[in-house]
């Protein structure tokens, strides 16, 4: 009986916290734990879908991870930690007789956030290995300018609503027909620092 009173009091300690996503998502929520520190949610990962905060079943396939990194109250506010496409999803992008192009890219925002990121661009036919080389080109150098240009935030709408899809899409064309792009996946590196940047930490993700 004791042991049963010792956790049931654990639980009384606890509280319950909403995780809230990032201003750039407008500060939605999208989950609840139950903490008895509130200092003890810094750092964690929380994994959901653009389709729970939009609502627009076209973007389920979208998965996102923020990471707690303050708490107000009984809200836990969170940064951008990264983003994947479902597998599936990726999967029925895939054709035989046509060629996958991938490219892997560690690039600085203005405002001094190291990320990496992965572009996929889905030929209309298979194309030669000249071809693929050219339109990598293409794709280092639009994901290297735009996060040069913008900061955090606004890269971070870049990749997730399609704007540098839809442009390296504009210029790989060129090279050869293309069927479509992704920017399949993102993690977040480094955050700037007051004395350099800083190796962005992940901590075991909590259950939504």
């Amino acid at each position: 009986m004791s042991r049963r009173r010792d956790v049931r009091d654990k639980w009384k300690l606890k509280r319950w916290y909403t995780i809230v996503a990032p201003p750039v998502f407008g500060e939605a929520p999208v989950g609840t734990t139950p903490a008895d520190d509130p200092n003890k949610l810094i750092g964690r990962v929380i994994e959901t879908t653009l389709y729970d905060i939009t609502g627009d079943y076209m973007q389920v396939h979208i998965k996102l991870r923020f990471q707690v990194i303050e708490v107000d109250g009984n809200v836990a506010k969170t940064r951008f930690k990264g983003h994947e496409l479902a597998r599936d999803y990726i999967k029925v992008l895939t054709r035989r007789k046509s060629s996958k192009i991938q490219g892997i890219f560690n690039v600085e925002t203005k405002d001094g956030y190291g990320l990496r990121v992965t572009v996929m661009v889905f030929t209309s036919y298979r194309c030669k290995t000249s071809q693929k080389k050219a339109i990598r080109k293409i794709m280092k150098e639009i994901v290297e300018k735009t996060a040069r240009e913008q900061t955090f935030d606004e890269f971070i709408q870049s990749m997730i609503f399609d704007k540098i899809s839809a442009e390296i899409f504009e210029q790989a064309k060129k090279i050869y027909p293309i069927r479509k792009v992704e920017v399949y996946k993102s993690k977040l590196l480094t955050i700037p620092g007051p004395h350099g940047p800083m190796k962005a930490v992940v901590l075991p993700p909590i259950s939504r």
